[in-house]
């Protein structure tokens, strides 16, 4: 029973910690302003110019872009730029930060904070592991590691091109 009960309450601090990252402080966190464009925005409309590499939702001001790290905009053209939940999945997220800081001035980056152990060491999708409690950084990203065992996964289930 007692083994029970530990299990029950691993489960829901997964549950809870995730739900609290994704469903509260990335909501708060996104309301909180009008984002000039929204890179790699999803769903989610930033209230700007919405970009992504595939259209995932009917969104206002919607554009397809080729290539993350050579964003077809001018330099500094919008000041509020948002990326959220995207940087823990690219191949290089310095230089992916450095391209948005070059089209934009005020560059807020969500991430999944360590705490969110169930979206921080998500080998299916994630390839970087961030180094942080917080979910939020401007102009900077936190410390980061190759997610261990992401790379061996996501080649034997098809998420990245075999060599």
């Amino acid at each position: 029973m007692f083994f029970i009960y530990i299990g029950l309450c691993i489960a829901f601090y997964f549950w809870f910690s995730h739900y609290l990252s994704y469903n509260v402080l990335k909501k708060m966190i996104i309301r909180r302003n009008k984002w000039d464009l929204n890179i790699c925005c999803g769903k989610t409309d930033g209230g700007g110019v919405n970009v992504d590499i595939i259209q995932h939702a009917d969104l206002p001001n919607f554009r397809i872009v080729d290539n993350i790290y050579k964003l077809p905009f001018e330099n500094k053209q919008f000041d509020r730029v948002l990326c959220s939940h995207t940087i823990e999945h690219v191949d290089d997220p310095q230089r992916f930060l450095n391209e948005m800081m070059r089209v934009g001035t005020d560059v807020t980056v969500i991430l999944p904070p360590i705490w969110d152990v169930t979206a921080a060491f998500n080998i299916f999708e994630h390839r970087w592991l961030f180094l942080t409690i917080k979910k939020e950084y401007h102009n900077q990203l936190p410390k980061c590691i190759k997610l261990p065992g992401a790379e061996y996964v996501q080649r034997r289930w098809g998420q990245v091109k075999k060599a």
